[in-house]
């Protein structure tokens, strides 16, 4: 909701409608909406969103230039499927930026933010107890996303945000293995180690934990998904 100004009045919003349109297909690419393989056009995308073709076009052209997106022949595009080799990659390269983000971010985390990241800490939890995958892939991006925005690096929460369109897709094969019980993904998610480093002030401890997840998520990923030999 817009902010009140003194006279009592509604500020303006004034983000343009297509940067409205980009910014929400990176939160459902990041956040495991769209599944890899799965053909997207502007029509339904915009009749979903609410608005013209036009705006989501021109995001269409904005993620597939970070590769997060793929045309295909008929001018629609697709969520790309990409190989296990390439994702083992970007999963180095999470490693590597998430686990400095976070080391980072535990300098600069104050009361307030610390509640906020405890409140996702524990929306996480819930979600996977209540064996919601699409719930639990939300929490998880709004929790990891909570923690990375204090590091203090504008890049680097750019490239962070540039892998995740590309592997958030594929971290819905997180709960396969857990179809039964998703609340069993509690024991490769390390949420709550990563909390209490930041609360004790160890970066050092908090990368370690923010990398743990990630390597091992990974990892269950790869040894229950199929990924294609040629793509990617």
């Amino acid at each position: 909701m817009a902010d009140k100004t003194q006279v009592g009045l509604s500020a303006v919003d004034t983000v343009p409608l297509h940067e409205k349109v980009y910014l929400e297909l990176v939160r459902a690419l990041m956040s495991g909406h769209f599944a890899p393989g799965q053909k997207l056009t502007s029509r339904k995308l915009a009749k979903e969103l609410g608005t013209s073709d036009m705006p989501v076009r021109s995001a269409f052209m904005r993620l597939q230039a970070l590769r997060a997106l793929s045309p295909v022949p008929n001018g629609s595009v697709e969520v790309p499927v990409i190989s296990a080799e390439r994702f083992s990659q970007l999963t180095a390269v999470r490693t590597i930026l998430e686990g400095s983000a976070t080391e980072m971010a535990t300098k600069r985390i104050n009361g307030n933010n610390l509640r906020t990241i405890r409140r996702h800490c524990t929306d996480l939890t819930l979600a996977a107890r209540k064996g919601d995958i699409n719930d639990y892939l939300r929490k998880n991006h709004e929790f990891k996303f909570s923690i990375y925005r204090h590091c203090g690096n504008e890049q680097m929460i750019f490239l962070i945000e540039t892998v995740w369109m590309q592997v958030g897709p594929f971290l819905r094969n997180l709960a396969m293995g857990f179809e039964d019980d998703l609340a069993s993904i509690l024991d490769i998610d390390y949420h709550e180690e990563v909390v209490a480093a930041i609360e004790a002030q160890d970066g050092d401890r908090a990368r370690m934990a923010i990398v743990r997840d990630i390597d091992e998520g990974a990892a269950h990923i790869l040894q229950q998904a199929r990924f294609p030999k040629a793509r990617g």
